[in-house]
């Protein structure tokens, strides 16, 4: 599944006035023509009002795994685990695999 860039989501964005609260925003990405991939972020963020650009990408969550560090190895070893119900597969605690242990002695 392709996620949205904070520069994608911000770009639909560029002609909003502020403050904006979040059916706002939605409606001026629509409008912008923006990609369903931006549209699913900013229905990802809080039901706010926002005052600037900042306050969004601070409440946009473009990729779950981008703040994690995980390799795709261990993203891999999270969906083979599977985990507790009602737990995302992202939250998941993971080992590094053998050959990534090896490599970062």
């Amino acid at each position: 599944m392709a996620h949205a860039t904070l520069d994608d989501v911000l770009g639909a964005l560029r002609n909003v006035d502020f403050p904006a609260d979040k059916t706002e925003l939605l409606e001026a990405a629509r409008s912008a023509g923006a990609a369903d991939e931006v549209l699913s972020a900013l229905r990802g963020i809080p039901p706010e009002t926002y005052t600037n650009r900042e306050e969004i990408a601070r409440s946009i969550r473009t990729d779950p795994d981008t703040d994690l560090g995980l390799s795709p190895a261990q993203r891999a070893e999270q969906a083979r685990q599977g985990g507790k119900p009602g737990l995302s597969q992202h939250l998941r605690e993971v080992p590094k695999p053998p050959i990534e242990e090896e490599l970062d002695r």
